[in-house]
């Protein structure tokens, strides 16, 4: 079993014949993701790597009765790529983009939560189910089918766990990385509960940073709802206060969303809280 993906998800990818579409593209078909088709305007009729390339997401969907798209477009571009594929009626949009504007993430995630549609992202790495289907940049040779959930704000960290997992014979069901901006279109909570559901999932990692309270609203979703067992990290802990750490939601600001902060909400559900992404599979073991 798996969350959001798998080996049947119908896949496209706005932006594929740009430098990082097609570049993720040719890997995400290797990996054996069902990509059906692209979207580049002006370029509709063209074939990259044997799929379909056309001017409009409407279009590809009506052809490919895709489901799921991977938005490879750079930032400025990114919103309105976002509202064509809630407006073609895509289920799933995940959203590789860095640097989008707050205000114009804040109107994007209302559009989104008034449609059909559940964006991941933006600023995130996508989703890996082992063995199934990648959408995104994550490398899949790093990952094992297994039975353990893997939520994070890093694409980095969760590379690090597992591949930390994969090493000590613990596979995962899917991986999801769900961006690091202030205003992301699914959280912590929303991931915990599809695991929550999922009976491919036993056990949880959950990678979070400083900034912001996401990891505290997922201690209290975990302490009311959770009944499988969870680890997590928290990274920036010796970070000084008003320092920034890669990500744009990842700031400390008038003593509110430190790493000390998190780390206690979490504890105080039962969640095992790691000193390094390393421990991880040892308190998942």
């Amino acid at each position: 079993m798996a969350i959001l993906v798998d080996r049947d998800s119908r896949v496209i990818v706005q932006g594929i014949t740009g430098r990082e579409g097609s570049f993720h593209t040719k890997l995400m078909i290797e990996y054996g993701t069902n990509v059906v088709g692209g979207v580049t305007p002006g370029k509709g009729g063209e074939w990259f790597e044997g799929r379909p390339v056309f001017d409009t997401v409407q279009k590809a969907v009506d052809a490919t009765e895709a489901n799921v798209s991977w938005v490879a477009v750079p930032a400025p571009f990114a919103p309105d790529a976002i509202y064509e594929a809630v407006d073609a009626g895509i289920e799933l949009i995940i959203c590789l983009a860095e640097y989008i504007p707050v205000q114009d993430m804040m109107k994007v995630y209302q559009y989104v939560k008034n449609s059909g549609s559940r964006l991941v992202g933006p600023n995130c790495p996508g989703l890996l189910t082992p063995g199934q289907a990648k959408v995104g940049i994550m490398p899949g040779y790093i990952a094992t089918p297994g039975n353990i959930g893997v939520v994070s704000k890093s694409g980095t960290l969760t590379y690090e766990v597992v591949y930390a997992l994969t090493s000590r014979g613990m596979g995962q069901s899917t991986c999801v990385g769900i961006g690091g901006d202030p205003i992301i279109g699914t959280n912590f909570v929303d991931v915990l509960e599809m695991f929550e559901n999922d009976p491919g999932t036993q056990k949880v990692a959950i990678l979070g940073e400083i900034g912001g309270r996401a990891e505290i609203d997922a201690a209290e979703y975990i302490k009311a709802h959770m009944t499988k067992p969870v680890a997590a990290f928290i990274a920036g802990a010796s970070a000084p206060e008003g320092t920034r750490m890669g990500h744009a939601g990842a700031i400390v600001e008038g003593g509110e969303g430190t790493a000390a902060e998190k780390i206690e909400a979490l504890r105080a559900a039962g969640v095992r809280v790691a000193d390094n992404p390393e421990q991880i599979p040892d308190l998942l073991q």
